[in-house]
């Protein structure tokens, strides 16, 4: 009797250490990383920006939405495979950032991301069969996707507020910083970092660069770059001043930096050129997606990451020199340099 104990207590601490890989390797998958020391210091940093910011709401909604997320895909009985990697997470943990952010804190707003949360896991399955054909993945566009129909459907509920999204208008001129000081550009730079979860901190952007490293140098030092790369283009073409002091032209340039110089293609002096050209890109991109949305009123969020990476791998161009290119998973099946570090980056 007392071994049928044991080897129950035995199994319900697996099932708990299971739980807690894989939502932590959800929150890493965020940026590509398959590793849970990187996403426990993800949601370190998430913590401490919101606490920071006196939004500890967006801290709660990330943990509810990556838990939902995560439990959606066990319910559908989705491949194993993608949950033991984090895959069903990312898109979740997401979701809980933007709500809060963009909503008013009510009953309904609540409901409303556990709905769209649980909803990106089947989205994501769902783009990704479309895309198959294509050899790319959806990233996280099932968030953008999903995440923007609660956003333009709050405005005809009263019951989700829409405290903070901002009101619809004609797109107009962007207005520059006259001058910057290099103290500020340092915030700035890290705050493009922080911006993939909607932190607007710098400290918990200089967390997540940490994060990152702990699993793969080479993609927190392209992290860094992505950022710097695209608020030197944001200043240098006078985007919006408070738009670069918000980080908000560096987020989307962060990811596609890891993508493209660290996942999809070997760390090269080729797939550094792809990827400083596929930076700028990203920062056009985002200010013509910026336009585009001011009349709904809604957040561009990671969709100009989407659609520059997109543009950038679809060619299928053969930098490192592969016979067959596959860009539809980050797995080390398809890409076995991504096992470089062991089982750091075990898929």
């Amino acid at each position: 009797m007392e071994d049928i104990k044991t080897l129950e207590a035995e199994s319900a601490e697996q099932t708990t250490r299971n739980v807690i890989d894989e939502l932590l390797r959800g929150a890493g998958q965020v940026m590509f990383q398959n590793n849970v020391w990187t996403g426990l210091l993800f949601l370190i940093a998430i913590f401490w920006g919101s606490l920071r910011e006196g939004e500890m709401m967006v801290a709660w909604g990330a943990l509810l939405g990556l838990a939902t997320s995560s439990v959606t895909g066990h319910i559908l009985r989705l491949p194993a495979a993608d949950g033991r990697q984090g895959l069903w997470g990312f898109n979740g943990i997401l979701v809980g950032c933007a709500f809060p952010t963009f909503l008013g804190e009510t009953t309904g707003m609540w409901i409303a991301l556990i709905i769209c949360a649980a909803m990106t896991t089947w989205v994501r399955s769902g783009l990704n069969n479309v895309m198959a054909p294509w050899k790319v993945n959806s990233f996280t566009f099932p968030f953008v996707l999903c995440t923007w129909i609660f956003l333009l459907a709050a405005r005809a509920m009263q019951g989700i507020p829409i405290d903070d999204m901002s009101t619809p208008s004609l797109p107009s001129h962007f207005t520059s910083l006259s001058t910057i000081p290099p103290l500020h550009l340092l915030e700035y730079w890290l705050k493009g970092v922080a911006q993939v979860f909607l932190i607007n901190s710098w400290e918990a952007g200089l967390l997540m660069l940490i994060a990152i490293a702990v699993n793969d140098r080479w993609a927190a030092l392209w992290a860094a770059i992505g950022s710097a790369v695209a608020l030197l283009c944001a200043v240098a073409f006078r985007a919006a001043g408070s738009d670069v002091a918000g980080g908000l032209y560096g987020f989307s340039p962060v990811l596609t930096a890891i993508a493209l110089a660290t996942v999809f293609y070997k760390p090269n002096w080729r797939s550094a050129l792809w990827s400083l050209t596929g930076i700028i890109v990203t920062v056009f991109v985002q200010a013509a997606m910026n336009i585009v949305m001011q009349p709904l009123g809604i957040p561009t969020l990671t969709g100009p990451f989407c659609v520059a990476t997109w543009l950038f791998l679809l060619p299928m161009i053969r930098l490192d020199y592969q016979t067959e290119i596959d860009h539809s998973n980050w797995s080390v099946e398809n890409k076995p340099h991504l096992a470089r570090h062991g089982s750091k980056r075990s898929k």
